[in-house]
């Protein structure tokens, strides 16, 4: 990977979304670097609407597995977000390929927002069940908007069947009609409507237009909503900002057995691998999966892995081998619902302590949990470029809700993870894989290179590589390997790795880790309270923790698991966690129910 500072030349243009990507190629043969640059769309200018409008807007449409539910949740998010709103859009799911219950939530705010609400402003229902079981997030202001053929309702009925049937659109259109529908509801000018749909829907373009425009047609404004004076911003998912962040420091091969929730990463990868010079490989099984990315880290190309728990399990002996022969392997692991199989579809933060701890014998890693579409970013391309620095194992741990979550995403806010050389090889023959330094990381040199003997091991080794069972080198190749770490914090001091936000004078703090992070941003802002969040958590970095937490007297840690596995971390660090708000039933805390929550213990 060449260095900032060399001279790039822009090689190939990919554009993904809102979001348009130079792929830079570094004069240097072999060596290639990426950066991006977010244009976010143009959106025409609009008519001021009168006064009493509204300026935030919840909606929920939902249906069965099979009617594009979570397309439709993003055209919504992108018609919002060409408003001048700042959105976010969760999406759940069961684990059926046809039937079944879908819904998404997209919500639209002024300000930057990472959370869901449980009341909905509008409901779009695609079919019966969707009504029975969203009633409760009604409100005598809340409207309902179905399709005529398949619901029997109170509310705004569209003649989505017979749209469709005139039109000869295929069924799934049906989405796009009830997108046009709450279009209109709303008051969203029918441009807007057009220039997403023209921007996000990229088959029978023309034909899904036509269904739109007349179910606009058919619908009535219930509510004006306010065009705010802010620009729109890309709309990308958790998976995509981590995927945005691996390519930015310099990924060359992604390596991934498909498991929710990890997937999508898997299928945007594939998708911009061409323009990258990514190779994205899908072997027969997760074993294969990390054996085949540390064989690519020992080619010298920079490699990714991608799985959830039940996948991660079957790499635990790969994870020890990389920590045995100091290759580089940068894993996502991101949770849902256990134990197994458990809720494969549902989001849950249980396996942090399980990514600690995982592999036989002691070696060093890095664990960062990013919050939000930025930090999943920056974490993601630090991570890669940390792994390959000091030639450890770097874990990016997710959740459902972070990686198939679609957020607003600012470049700006999130900021260029600083890049690193590894060390190199200088030429000294004879090559030690390796050579005992003080920092305990070796040159690197990889196959091909003239007069360099490679040989990797995971047995106990000697500098050469080569097997060994004397005590001596036994103990002295150990101690060189968890040098490592004085390395890694030195590398990770020059971070935020714990973050302060909200009231910062507050003798109350809310503690978070992961997805998290913005529904108690928001309903801690609300409760005048301090919220802490530790980003990095292996190595624990218990001195930006305790600077975070000076002048705190009550503690209240916030997860999405049944045992509090930040809380019994932060035990094991000599910190007390103080109370416990946990949730385990697979679904993320919406902001109406942590502020209950919150109101039981405050």
């Amino acid at each position: 990977m060449a260095h900032p500072s060399e001279k790039p030349q822009v090689y190939r243009m990919f554009i993904y979304r809102e979001v348009q990507i130079s792929f830079l190629k570094s004069p240097v043969k072999g060596m290639d670097w990426a950066r991006w640059f977010f244009q976010p769309d143009c959106c025409p200018s609009l008519q001021d609407r009168g006064a009493n409008r509204m300026d935030s807007l919840s909606v929920l449409i939902g249906g069965k597995a099979g009617d594009g539910i979570n397309e439709a949740g993003m055209l919504i998010s992108r018609t919002l977000n060409q408003m001048g709103y700042r959105v976010y859009q969760y999406y759940d799911y069961p684990s059926l390929i046809r039937g079944g219950h879908n819904f998404s939530l997209v919500r639209a705010e002024r300000y930057p927002i990472a959370s869901h609400k449980d009341s909905v402003d509008i409901l779009l229902a695609l079919n019966q069940e969707t009504v029975q079981l969203h009633q409760s997030r009604l409100n005598k202001e809340s409207a309902i908007i179905f399709d005529d053929s398949q619901v029997q309702a109170e509310g705004m009925a569209i003649p989505v069947g017979r749209i469709i049937k005139e039109e000869a659109a295929a069924p799934i259109m049906r989405n796009t009609c009830m997108v046009g529908a709450l279009c209109r509801a709303a008051s969203i000018p029918l441009e807007v409507l057009e220039g997403a749909v023209v921007r996000h829907v990229k088959k029978k373009t023309e034909l899904n237009l036509r269904v739109a425009g007349r179910a606009y047609k058919s619908a009535v404004e219930r509510f004006s909503l306010e065009r705010l004076d802010q620009e729109p911003m890309p709309i990308i998912t958790g998976n995509e900002a981590i995927g945005l962040g691996l390519l930015r420091s310099g990924l060359g091969a992604y390596v991934s057995y498909p498991m929710t929730p990890s997937s999508s990463l898997l299928h945007f990868l594939a998708n911009a691998g061409p323009d990258f010079g990514v190779k994205v490989v899908h072997p027969e099984n997760e074993i294969a999966v990390v054996l085949m990315a540390l064989g690519f880290a020992y080619a010298g190309v920079r490699s990714a892995v991608g799985t959830s728990g039940g996948g991660f399990c079957l790499m635990n002996e790969g994870l020890s081998l990389a920590g045995q022969s100091e290759i580089p392997l940068t894993l996502l692991v991101s949770q849902r619902a256990g134990p197994s199989t458990g809720g494969p579809t549902y989001t849950a933060q249980s396996d942090l302590h399980f990514v600690i701890n995982a592999g036989q014998g002691e070696f060093v890693r890095l664990v960062v949990a990013p919050g939000d579409a930025e930090e999943a970013y920056f974490w993601s391309g630090l991570a890669l470029d940390l792994s390959w620095r000091l030639q450890i194992p770097a874990f990016i741990l997710s959740d459902k809700t972070l990686s198939e979550s679609a957020y607003c995403f600012s470049l700006s806010r999130a900021g260029e993870p600083p890049e690193q050389p590894p060390e190199r090889w200088d030429f000294q023959i004879p090559y030690q894989r390796y050579l005992r330094t003080p920092s305990g990381v070796s040159p690197l040199a990889f196959p091909g290179q003239k007069g360099a003997q490679i040989k990797v091991n995971s047995y106990a080794h000697d500098q050469s590589g080569l097997t060994t069972e004397d005590a001596f080198e036994l103990a002295s190749m150990q101690d060189k390997r968890m040098r490592k770490e004085a390395a890694l914090n030195e590398a990770l001091a020059e971070q935020m790795t714990v973050k302060s936000m909200g009231h910062l004078d507050s003798p109350t703090a809310l503690i978070c880790w992961g997805s998290n992070k913005g529904v108690c941003q928001e309903v801690g802002a609300s409760f005048g309270l301090r919220v802490v969040q530790p980003v990095v958590l292996w190595p624990f970095p218990a001195s930006q923790m305790g600077a975070a937490l000076e002048g705190v007297e009550d503690l209240i840690c916030v997860e999405c698991n049944s045992t509090g596995q930040l809380a019994r971390l932060m035990e094991c660090q000599g910190l007390e966690p103080g109370r416990r708000i946990l949730k385990y039933d697979g679904r993320p805390f919406s902001t109406e129910e942590l502020a209950a929550r919150l109101k039981e213990v405050v």
